[in-house]
């Protein structure tokens, strides 16, 4: 199981030329667990995500690794303890899976970009984790949404860091594809001990799948905590402006949304009386 890093922010401030988007905020990521980001539209998450993993720079205050600034971290040490996995990444035209993630191993390579008996075990690792070790030939075009989504998480796990950052990984995925995404990660955080922080919209997968969560608004973390402490009726109508009842999920016993529209607030009201 891999070292745990310590990933923090304090007080950082994030914005775009003149508009702020994330303000004063400061957070300590819990190494080894698997932390989401939840929040509505607009609220800060990938900002904030793309902060910790050093994409953006604060306009205020700083963000930590271990004892050091993030940008004090020299790129290619960083590359090997910190990786992200964008939102909606383009694999070049044509490009083999095997080749794909093979680029995950850049970090680790010289100017010439030899290859080592290690990169092609961390590759081959990667490719047996994620199931593709059969797909590894095979054209990125070629593949489904769930398919390309694990050559991707592939590529980060042959980076072989101990912090994995995803920006809504199961994006534009069907349902089948989500938990599968997601329970690799869970695989991923349980045999190797990698800390994963991942922005999600879906809050009822956060909740069964997170041991931690940060609820954004306006740039600001208005709850942060278990599942149980964060997903309250109090939270998610202060966090997403929305009526609901919270239950607990009977499939994993982790609290469960169920949104209540217009149009059945007297239904909910006599259910509830």
């Amino acid at each position: 199981m891999s070292f745990s890093h310590a990933l923090t922010a304090e007080d950082i401030s994030l914005g775009y030329r003149d508009r702020m988007v994330v303000e004063n905020l400061s957070l300590e990521v819990p190494p080894g667990k698997i932390t989401s980001i939840v929040g509505p539209n607009g609220c800060g998450k990938s900002t904030l995500l793309a902060a910790l993993s050093r994409l953006i720079s604060p306009h205020s205050g700083q963000v930590f690794l271990d004892d050091l600034q993030l940008s004090e971290h020299p790129a290619k040490k960083l590359a090997r303890t910190l990786g992200l996995l964008a939102q909606g990444p383009v694999a070049p035209d044509g490009i083999v899976v095997a080749d794909l993630v093979g680029r995950g191993r850049t970090p680790y390579q010289g100017m010439f970009g030899q290859w080592s008996a290690d990169d092609y075990e961390a590759v081959a690792e990667a490719l047996a984790i994620t199931g593709l070790s059969d797909l590894a030939e095979r054209s990125v075009d070629e593949l489904s949404g769930g398919q390309r989504q694990r050559v991707w998480i592939a590529m980060a796990l042959a980076q072989d860091t101990d912090i994995l950052l995803l920006d809504e990984p199961t994006t534009f995925l069907d349902l089948s594809h989500q938990l599968e995404v997601l329970d690799l990660l869970v695989d991923l955080n349980m045999t190797r001990g990698t800390t994963i922080v991942m922005v999600l919209h879906d809050l009822n997968l956060a909740a069964r799948y997170s041991d931690h969560l940060f609820a954004l608004k306006n740039g600001q973390i208005l709850a942060s905590g278990t599942p149980t402490e964060v997903v309250t009726e109090n939270t998610v109508k202060e966090v997403f402006c929305l009526d609901s009842r919270v239950m607990p999920d009977p499939v994993s016993g982790c609290p469960m949304v169920m949104p209540i529209g217009r149009h059945h607030v007297n239904i909910s009201s006599t259910t509830m009386n």
